[in-house]
């Protein structure tokens, strides 16, 4: 299937669900989702009695030429603005009340179309609106709030629901559309009446935008091709109906933006998701026992997890994800479509959740939520103090969260300018207060392991390898033991960046450089504050990293590290500090 064939079958799926508490909802074919402004209630008479402000969504019913109306008169059957009630506009209002009259004199009339027309006829909507106050004009008399949208409240009828005048609309006007020429719709494949405009605002925020558009008098969308729009494409009105607000109702209720696209995760048969392709897989637990740090516990409740999540969506249910961005304010364009069964796309979400992971020394054991990986590659940290966040600018996130999600979701290697943003950022670590160092580090080791695993078929184990035949890596280990020399020092107080951190980028540059400098300043200034037995654990330690740093050779000596040193820094920095925590608890005891 496509996505106008799912969203088919989901409109289908969802008008069969009743009493839904949704934020916005599934509006019925002819219908569209608008803003009232204005409610207005009268009798069955047609009498005024009250005016007062409604701000809130509606269902209202619409033509064709209506529901994509920009500034040609094309009027709403039932609710409408108060350019096309007041009378001013004398071609407005009479393109209205005809309109209203044919469906009051058809045989899917209601109490209420009469109530309105009735009123609507008087032309006293203007006086009544201005009495109430809410009338807004000029001093030349224009009125500044015309294109305010009324709701019409009828008092005093016994079947005044919105839901009895849909369905008497809808069937209105399926009736009057019987009449034209059918031609094969391209969604279904059966023979039906085409629609010659599609609706607008699948997007709340592009409201104007379109996914299809037959648009040759200005912008020449298929002139020279075809000799009209229908030989381009064929969408039956029904079937463009049901696509559009299917689509309209998943983008307001099942929507994620990030910048200006929108991604839509979903089940055509109504069932949740359980898992976003956002969001890591594994759910956050505090206070995990020391155990279920360890990766072979992380891995065997992703299993767990996995199994769990595919009994309860069903093996055979389709999952569908889509993103839309409006490329001008009237096209939309869908930039991602995917379908795929319920066990694949959980069995992928599992599979990137395993292999991009690192243990975090918090939570244990996890994968990065997506945002997360992009916010710290390409965001900056606004302040200097503690609750200073990272922020990056929402179109960004936008177009680097489509590329994730393709590697997430289609199994895709992980894009090289993200991990070297990543550990470029993380070259430069006393730019951050503690909490965003923590996290950046984190995340740059969690997408290191994945691309050592995509491109390289190596897997970096997350336990500290203090033999690993890796130069960069042991050079990192070297930077975590300097750097807690150092620390050691300080009173509990103190929180200071050491020379350790402020040399970091030439470390990287020049290890063997930069190491002698901090070392030689650790002898002249820190070590004297040591006890005898903290220097002769950290010159051991040392001397252990700096022999298996000599097997690779005098010319390795010096070269610039590549990204696995973090990978080092991050597990030696993890051991000094358990080691550091223990010795004190022995101290205590």
């Amino acid at each position: 299937m496509g996505l106008f064939q799912q969203a088919v079958k989901t409109y289908d799926v969802l008008r069969k669900t009743k009493d839904r508490n949704d934020s916005e909802p599934l509006a019925p074919i002819g219908h569209i989702i608008a803003q009232a402004k204005i409610e207005i209630s009268i009798d069955k008479e047609g009498s005024f009695l009250t005016a007062n402000l409604a701000e809130k969504k509606i269902v209202i019913p619409v033509t064709e030429a209506s529901s994509g109306r920009t500034s040609a008169p094309a009027p709403h059957p039932f609710y409408e603005s108060i350019s096309y009630l007041s009378g001013k506009d004398e071609k407005k209002f009479s393109l209205y009340t005809e309109q209203l009259q044919k469906w009051a004199e058809s045989e899917y009339t209601d109490e209420q179309i009469n109530a309105v027309l009735k009123y609507v006829q008087k032309k006293s909507i203007v006086n009544d609106l201005n009495e109430a106050g809410l009338l807004k004009s000029d001093e030349k008399g224009n009125i500044k709030n015309e294109k305010d949208l009324i709701y019409w409240n009828v008092v005093g009828l016994e079947n005044n629901t919105n839901r009895s005048l849909q369905e008497k609309y809808e069937q209105y006007y399926l009736h009057q559309k019987a009449d034209r020429d059918t031609t094969v719709c391209y969604i279904t494949g059966e023979k039906t009446p085409a629609a010659q405009q599609h609706l607008k605002g699948v997007v709340s925020f592009n409201g104007n935008a379109k996914i299809i558009s037959a648009n040759d008098t200005s912008n020449f969308t298929y002139r020279g091709r075809f000799a009209n729009s229908e030989q381009a494409v064929s969408v039956g009105y029904i079937a463009s109906q049901k696509a559009h607000n299917a689509l309209k109702w998943l983008a307001a209720n099942e929507g994620v933006t990030f910048g200006k696209r929108t991604f839509i995760c979903w089940n055509p048969n109504g069932k949740i998701i359980p898992v976003s392709p956002f969001r890591r897989f594994r759910p956050q637990k505090e206070n995990s026992q020391e155990e279920k740090y360890e990766r072979e516990y992380y891995k065997k409740e992703l299993i767990a997890l996995l199994e769990k999540c595919k009994k309860d969506l069903g093996d055979n249910e389709d999952v569908v994800i889509v993103s839309f961005e409006a490329a001008t304010n009237g096209r939309l364009s869908v930039n991602y479509y995917n379908e795929l069964k319920a066990s694949d796309y959980l069995e992928r979400l599992e599979y990137w959740d395993e292999t991009c992971c690192w243990y975090d020394n918090r939570w244990g054991t996890k994968s990065p939520d997506l945002y997360n990986i992009i916010k710290y590659a390409f965001g900056y940290q606004r302040g200097n103090d503690d609750n200073s966040k990272v922020e990056v600018d929402a179109d960004i996130v936008g177009q680097h969260m489509q590329r994730l999600i393709n590697c997430r979701v289609d199994k895709g290697r992980i894009p090289s300018d993200i991990k070297n943003n990543l550990v470029n950022k993380a070259e430069r670590l006393l730019l951050y207060n503690k909490k965003n160092k923590d996290s950046l580090l984190f995340t740059a080791c969690a997408v290191i392991r994945k691309y050592k695993i995509d491109y390289e078929k190596e897997e970096y184990q997350m336990a500290l390898e203090t033999e690993k035949k890796d130069r960069s890596y042991q050079y990192g280990r070297l930077l975590a033991v300097l750097e807690k020399i150092e620390k050691d020092t300080y009173d509990s107080e103190k929180d200071r960046t050491t020379n350790a951190m402020r040399m970091q980028s030439v470390f990287v540059k020049r290890p063997a450089y930069a190491a002698r400098i901090i070392t030689e300043q650790l002898k002249n200034a820190y070590y004297p504050k040591l006890t005898p037995a903290a220097r002769t654990y950290y010159d051991k330690l040392i001397g252990q990293i700096m022999e298996i740093i000599s097997e690779f050779g005098d010319e390795e000596f010096n070269k610039p590290l590549t990204e696995t040193y973090l990978l080092g820094y991050y597990l030696q920095q993890n051991a000094l500090y358990k080691k550091n925590n223990k010795d004190e608890e022995r101290e205590e005891n």
